[in-house]
Parts: C-alpha cells; sequence; structure tokens
C-alpha cells in the first residue's frame, strides 16, 4: 500500500539568501573543488569579485587593479568609482541587489545577475567590502553572510574604488588551495582583454599593448608556425589566427572580457566562419579536419546582455549580439568572411603559407587513413577480449547526466597487474576506470601520429579515452596517471606526458590530465595510522604517537591493499594537476626533457637530484614517543 504524506503549509520553507547559496552551492559557483581544477569554486569565487573591476575599466572608470592571495586570503581592491557609500551592505547581501541591472550603465558587463559577490560572501569564513567615494568611506565585515559589524561612514583621503577581501569557507571548500598558474592564467586573459589596464598580483605586473596578438604571441613564443599571426579587429569584434606544427586545436574564447573556457556559441561560429573563408578564397572544398588541424586562434566579442549556460559563464549561449535580436552568427560570419578574406588577398605569402599547410594535413590524413582502419578493428577485438580497460558506470560524455557527476569521472592509468588490480578492487565503479597498460609505454617524441594507431598499447589507450577525433568526446573529466614513486614509475609517467603533449595537447590545455600522489609511507600504534606523503609527514607522523610506531614504506601501488588504497581515491584523493603555464611552450618543453641529451638537461638533473636528497635527509627517527 503507497503511504500517503501530509502536504501542508509546514512543508514550504523559505530560506533566506545566505542559506540558499550555503545549501546549494552549485547553483551560483559551479563545482566546489579543492583548487586543483581551473575551473574550481575559489576561482569562480575570485573571478566575480575581479569581474565587477573589469567592469568599472570598461566604462573608464580606473586604469589598476590590484590582487593579493596568500595562505588562503583573497584581497582585491579598484581604483573604479566605488559602490553608492548608501548602498555598500545592500550590494554585498541582498540577492537581485546592484546596479548591472541597468543595461545603460552597464551595457556589455560580464554578467546581469547581482548574484556574484554575494556567493563570494555567503561562501566565504571572513568577508569584507569597502568602499571610497570623494573623500568618504564605508566598511562593512561579514561571516559565512551574516553581518559581524557595520562600520559609520568615515573620512578617507584614499582613492575612489573598493576594496573586497575574504577567505573562502574550509566548510564548504574542503582543504582548498590557490594554485599561482590557474591564477595567473587568469590574470593575463583580464589584461589581454582589457589593453591598458594594469593588474598587479603578489606585487607582479601583468599589461597587454595589443590585445589578443599579444596573448597568441605570448603562447607561441619559440614554437615553429607556418605564417605570422594574423590580427583582426572591428567594433567589438577581435580575432587572431595562426597555424603551428603541433597536432589538434588550440582556441581562446572571450565574452565582455570573460575567458569562456568551455567556448560556446561564438568560439562556434568563428570556427565555422573561417573554414567557409578558406574554402571560398581557395576555391576548393577542403575538409573541415585539415583547415582546423594544428590551428591556434581566439575570439574575443562584447555583446548586450549575454547569456551563458551556467552560473559560471564558462559558456556562451547567446545567438544574439542585442535585445533587439541581431543575429550573433551573422555579426561573427560577416566580419571573419570580409576582414579574413581581405587579409588573404593582401598577403599571397601567407595565402601561400596557409595552403601549404592545409594540403600537408590532407596529406597525412589520407596516409594513415588505411593504418587508421586495421587499427580500429583491432582496438574493438581487443576491447571485447582483454582486461585492459575496467571501465566505470557514468562517463563525460553522457549528456543527460548531472554535471557533479560528470565532474567525478576519472580513469586511473596504471602499470603492472597488482597496482591496476587493487585500484579496480577499491574504486567507484559509477566514476571511475582503470587502465592497465602492459610494461613501459613506447617514447613517441618526435614521431608522427601514425605511430599511435601503429602502436597496440597507445591505440587501446586513446580508445579507452574516446579522443581519436579530438577531445570533444572524452569520456573521463579526469585522466589520472597513476604509477609508483620510483624510478621505473617516474619513467613511465614522463613517456605517458610525452604522449598526451605530443598528439593530445588540448587534454593538458583543458585541464583534464592529473598525476596520483598516493602515500610513501604508513606509520601506526596499536591505536592510530597515518599516512604519509612525504619524509616530513612521516617524521611528524612518528612524534605524534603515544605508543611504538611502526613505519611501512610502500615502494609500489601493488603493496597498499585495497582496503587502503579505497581512502586515497575517494573523497581525500589527492591529485596534481598537469598545467602548462603562459612562459611553456609544449616543443620547447619536449625538446628538453626527451629530445637529445644536452649538457643543460644533465645540469638540470644534477642539481635537481641534489636538492631532492637534501630534503630526503631524515631527521632522527624517534621510535619510542
Amino acid at each position: 500500500m503507497t503511504q500517503v504524506h501530509n502536504y501542508t503549509e509546514e512543508n514550504i520553507k523559505s530560506l533566506d539568501w545566505k542559506e540558499h547559496i550555503r545549501l546549494r552551492p552549485g547553483m551560483y559557483i559551479g563545482k566546489l573543488g579543492d583548487g586543483t581544477s581551473v575551473d574550481d569554486g575559489i576561482y569562480i569565487l575570485l573571478k566575480e569579485v575581479i569581474d565587477n573591476c573589469i567592469d568599472e575599466f570598461v566604462m573608464g572608470y580606473g586604469k589598476e587593479i590590484e590582487i593579493d592571495i596568500h595562505d588562503g586570503r583573497v584581497k582585491v581592491r579598484d581604483y573604479g568609482r566605488g559602490i553608492p557609500l548608501g548602498k555598500v551592505i545592500e550590494c554585498v547581501s541582498q540577492i537581485n541587489t546592484g546596479g548591472k541591472y541597468d543595461s545603460k550603465a552597464f551595457k556589455k558587463s560580464v554578467g546581469l545577475n547581482g548574484v556574484g559577490t554575494k556567493a563570494v560572501n555567503a561562501l566565504s569564513s571572513y568577508f569584507k567590502v569597502q568602499s571610497i567615494r570623494d573623500g568618504k568611506t564605508k566598511i562593512a565585515e561579514f561571516n559565512r553572510g551574516s553581518i559581524l559589524k557595520d562600520f559609520k561612514l568615515s573620512d578617507t583621503k584614499d582613492e575612489n574604488g573598493t576594496l573586497i577581501e575574504f577567505i573562502p569557507d574550509d566548510k564548504v571548500f574542503s582543504k582548498f588551495r590557490f594554485m599561482h598558474e590557474f591564477v595567473e592564467s587568469r590574470i593575463w586573459h583580464y589584461a589581454y582583454l582589457n589593453s591598458g589596464l594594469k593588474i598587479h598580483l603578489n606585487g607582479k605586473t601583468y599589461f597587454s599593448k595589443n590585445g589578443l596578438r599579444d596573448m597568441l604571441e605570448r603562447r607561441t613564443d619559440g614554437e615553429s608556425l607556418i605564417y605570422p599571426i594574423i590580427h583582426l579587429k572591428g567594433e567589438d569584434i577581435e580575432i587572431v589566427l595562426t597555424h603551428g606544427q603541433q597536432y589538434g586545436e588550440q582556441y581562446y574564447s572571450f565574452v565582455n572580457g570573460q575567458y569562456t573556457s568551455q567556448g560556446g556559441t561564438h568560439l562556434n561560429y568563428y570556427r565555422e566562419a573561417i573554414v567557409k573563408t578558406i574554402r571560398d578564397f581557395y576555391k576548393k572544398d577542403f575538409d573541415v579536419k585539415d583547415i582546423h588541424t594544428s590551428i591556434i586562434g581566439a575570439i574575443a566579442v562584447r555583446i548586450e546582455e549575454p547569456v551563458f549556460e551556467s552560473q559560471t559563464k564558462t559558456k556562451l549561449g547567446s545567438t544574439t549580439i542585442s535585445p533587439e535580436g541581431t543575429s550573433l552568427r551573422s555579426f561573427v560570419f560577416d566580419f571573419v568572411c570580409k576582414e579574413l578574406d581581405l587579409h588573404l588577398h593582401k598577403n599571397p605569402d601567407q595565402a601561400k603559407e596557409l595552403l601549404g599547410k592545409i594540403l600537408q594535413s590532407e596529406r597525412e590524413r589520407k596516409e594513415i587513413a588505411g593504418i587508421k582502419k586495421l587499427a580500429n578493428q583491432r582496438a574493438k577485438k581487443a576491447n571485447l577480449h582483454n582486461k585492459k580497460l575496467r571501465d566505470c558506470r557514468y562517463h563525460l560524455s553522457d549528456s543527460k547526466l548531472k554535471e557533479d557527476i560528470k565532474n567525478n569521472t576519472m580513469i586511473f592509468i596504471t602499470e603492472g597487474d597488482s597496482a591496476s588490480g587493487s585500484i579496480t578492487k577499491s574504486r567507484n565503479v559509477d566514476t571511475q576506470a582503470v587502465f592497465s597498460l602492459r610494461g613501459k609505454p613506447l617514447n613517441c617524441f618526435g614521431l608522427s601520429k601514425k605511430i599511435v594507431y601503429e602502436n597496440e598499447e597507445l591505440n587501446l589507450l586513446q580508445h579507452a579515452l574516446d579522443i581519436e577525433d579530438g577531445i570533444e568526446n572524452l569520456r573521463f573529466n579526469k585522466v589520472v596517471v597513476s604509477t609508483d614513486a620510483d624510478v621505473d614509475g617516474m619513467h613511465i609517467r614522463l613517456l605517458l606526458l610525452t604522449f598526451f603533449l605530443q598528439f593530445f595537447p588540448d587534454l593538458v590545455r583543458n585541464g583534464h590530465l592529473y598525476i596520483l600522489d598516493t602515500p610513501l609511507f604508513r606509520v601506526r600504534d596499536k591505536s592510530v595510522t597515518h599516512y604519509c606523503y612525504s619524509e616530513k609527514e612521516k617524521q611528524e607522523a612518528v612524534k605524534s604517537l603515544k605508543g611504538k610506531a611502526e613505519i611501512t614504506r610502500f615502494k609500489g601501488l601493488g603493496e597498499i591493499s585495497p582496503d587502503e588504497f579505497a581512502g586515497f581515491i575517494g573523497e581525500n584523493i589527492r591529485l596534481e594537476p598537469v598545467v602548462i603555464d603562459q612562459d611553456s611552450h609544449i616543443e620547447n618543453i619536449l625538446e628538453y626533457y626527451m629530445g637529445k641529451n644536452t649538457p643543460d638537461r644533465q645540469d638540470f638533473i644534477i642539481e635537481n637530484l641534489r636538492a631532492d636528497l637534501e630534503k630526503l635527509k631524515p631527521e632522527p627517527e624517534v621510535i619510542d614517543a
């Protein structure tokens, strides 16, 4: 018999603004995370605060922003107009309160929802807002959205502007940390999209004079470009374009100064417009893949009242550029088709080099077509009969899944049956898969993609990830290299990194590649067990025990029991993201580490070996605490 529940007025609850944000933070800032992913919540909090500073600059107020991040505490100071002094508290603590509803004042701002700083306030253990306007200042302090102190209006000699200070709540963001590489990358994007703006991060200044051209020049410095960067700029639209020698595509897209890491409609239209322009210019129906292969490009647009597919504003959903309904697709197409066609006609040498690259890609694609077909057949047959891939139930490519489930999907790449066996027995079968390597993978530095199909191990790996035609169909949000913490394990790790950087750089650039951090030691007595990830942690654990310490050194992943492994790949998993910073270039990285054994590399190894040996020098062990 079906149980009947009473449904009365008592079942209806009204949450105040901060309670709702804290109850459902994902609705406002996406996934939470601990800071090891570029789109984790702490970076969204930072972005929401900086976005307001950028809006002030765009409207002509304030040419500098100061940002200080230390020990999880963030300070952001702009020199704009400052929040109106009578509305300071309301602007950071009342939902649907803000200046961005007035489209005349914030016509092409990053967002119009009035939520940003309120979410930061509610999700911070400490939050401070200070507004300075015309010799007067107003300050208020909060704790998790509740006001702590409302300071009286006072006089000041400081310049106009707004100061926001906050500490993300460790009850929401467990064991979080701000990774400098992620923050710096975001700051550079703000600088490129706002020429003339100076941003100071922990004392270092970020500045761009030539916008997207500066960005591409910085990102491709030292790499082999087929032709000089094409830079085209119009009213509310800017694009840059070139081709390199790398595999895959490399695009960056922006809306109203906001980096849309997941692209969206504007990037889709840009990619389509490039294909149409090139086909029309050369009067040949090139394959789309041949045009896009090795492309490096970026697009920035400014539109009115942009619509994003999520609160974190990482993917544009708009199809128009204004409330009047002007088509975004036509706007992008008209500009790219006209200006890029004109540029190619004016620069015949560049047009010739571009054509040569497309024809080269066409030849390479046809060359491996036969090999690819046989390799795909082998992969399908192998997947039916071997145990290399222990798949999981849910995947990133499942469009109907909730975002939190997609974000948690991962695949562990292991070496050997014992390691893969331990992880397989202890994993979450819903979201965690295991791929077992047979011995060391091939060193593919300097080889063509043909080798991926000829080498069974590499071919099966790309099929397990479903990245043969790019990362659009990637099955796992996190690809986790899981090798032993010894010389052989480190070598396998390096070979896998080479494989991904050489043939699938987009996987790394988009923040999908990680290294699994597993404990080196187990320290325990009869009542307490500590797992330690370094010599220092081991010494601290020994000193903390009240009884005789038993110390075990884990030499390989296979030595860790499945029961223990469950704790290392569950909620307490430690992952180190593989990050390519602004000053690093894939060609140079691979050449340096995987090329000929140069004196520079020998010196690097010797110096770092000395440093590591110093760190590993143990303090006198205290066995009886």
